[in-house]
């Protein structure tokens, strides 16, 4: 008979401890279940769910896509013209190129000292129509710097520009023109060491 109660007694607690734990695992399944739903109000009510709140609004994805200062609307038809005044090589990588007003654009132009001496020029630019001038914004450019280059070196400089979208509508076409001319009075005799200046960054 005592064996009984003890047998009783241990299901019986066995019992309480199994409903014990059912109530905690149901507990646990069911603040796993809501965490999602909550962390996604918590997140709404702070703001802190950007990316959410901009998807949950139609067409917010696509128009912060773009970069509002790119006029898409219309191209723009950019020449690149290259004038060597001496017995060198000066050319840019390519002849033209359609960009967007607003779009930002880089130009690869390659120098090449092709004497047998070293020597010293600079490049100046100029532009077509005139009234372009205004509107072709250079972030980086070789212009106006003077380089001294060894026989037969060859250096690459890039044109970092913008066209602002303000340029006149009637503008379709722009050209680029860069004039590379030797520096009088910088000529280096061969086998003398000139100091050779660092790249610029305007």
């Amino acid at each position: 008979m005592g064996t009984f109660s003890i047998s009783s007694g241990l299901r019986g607690d066995n019992l309480r401890m199994v409903g014990k734990l059912a109530v905690v695992a149901a507990l646990m399944f069911g603040f796993g279940y809501a965490l999602v739903p909550m962390y996604k109000a918590i997140c709404t009510a702070l703001g802190i769910n950007v990316l959410s709140l901009s998807e949950r609004q139609p067409g917010a994805s696509t128009a912060n896509g773009q970069n509002s200062q790119i006029d898409y609307s219309r191209s723009i038809s950019i020449e690149f013209d290259a004038n060597a005044r001496g017995p060198w090589a000066f050319k840019p990588a390519v002849n033209t190129l359609n960009v967007h007003p607003g779009e930002l654009t880089t130009v690869m132009y390659e120098f090449r000292n092709t004497q047998d001496r070293v020597m010293s020029a600079q490049a100046i630019p100029s532009y077509a129509p005139k009234q372009a001038t205004a509107h072709f914004n250079k972030l980086e450019c070789f212009c106006f710097n003077e380089y001294t280059l060894q026989p037969g070196e060859v250096k690459q400089w890039p044109v970092v520009f913008v066209v602002d979208p303000k340029l006149p509508r009637d503008v379709k076409t722009i050209t680029l023109s860069y004039t590379f001319f030797e520096v009088p009075g910088k000529n280096v005799k061969q086998g003398q060491a000139p100091k050779l200046e660092a790249e610029p960054r305007t």
